[in-house]
């Protein structure tokens, strides 16, 4: 069920529901230097498991966030990259990047 308030911008909401999810906002920057493989976005995310990444990206393909591309071989390779969409999060990127500045730095271990 998703929750919506009456008071709040739809287009916010709706952009809040896509980042509320675990890993989706990390995964859309880690594309945002360009196209990466499967394996080199678990490499770039050290603590996500397949399932969830291969669930994430199916999400964030879903919300036209990000294409898949099949590489011809052989082998066959898929690639991942950000749609025009997707690239519009860079600004939300470094905002909230700014934002993080000054909260300061969690102790170790947090």
């Amino acid at each position: 069920m998703k929750r919506h308030c009456q008071e709040l911008c739809p287009h916010f909401q709706l952009a809040m529901e896509i980042l509320a999810k675990p890993w989706n906002g990390l995964l859309i920057a880690a594309l945002a230097d360009g196209p990466a493989r499967f394996s080199e976005l678990l490499e770039r995310l050290t603590t996500i498991g397949d399932r969830m990444l291969s669930e994430r990206l199916k999400d964030l393909q879903r919300a036209g966030l990000v294409q898949r591309h099949v590489l011809p071989g052989p082998p066959v390779r898929v690639a991942y990259e950000l749609t025009a969409a997707g690239h519009g999060f860079r600004e939300v990127y470094d905002a909230i990047g700014r934002w993080g500045q000054t909260l300061g730095v969690p102790p170790e271990g947090e």
